[in-house]
């Protein structure tokens, strides 16, 4: 039996684990959340997240469309380069 019921919307979590400094670091916008991490892994999280969103509209899929490997994959492939 297909189940034909939409699937529920999706949001992206980012967690940073390095911050030294003390600053309480939160971004966040529709589809995700960033918390955490040092300045610089809070911006380059935040980049890649960006980035991926816009490789998604320009392939017409949603978060909630994208099997986990291809996301995977988008995530990678937009980590900024040091």
């Amino acid at each position: 039996m297909k189940n034909n019921s939409p699937k529920p919307d999706s949001h992206l979590l980012g967690i940073g684990l390095d911050h030294k400094d003390g600053h309480k670091r939160i971004t966040t916008a529709e589809k995700f959340s960033i918390v955490g991490g040092s300045e610089e892994t809070h911006e380059r999280m935040t980049e890649t997240v960006v980035k991926t969103f816009e490789n998604l509209k320009d392939r017409g899929k949603e978060l909630k469309d994208v099997e986990p490997k291809e996301l995977a994959e988008i995530l990678a492939k937009n980590v900024p380069k040091s």
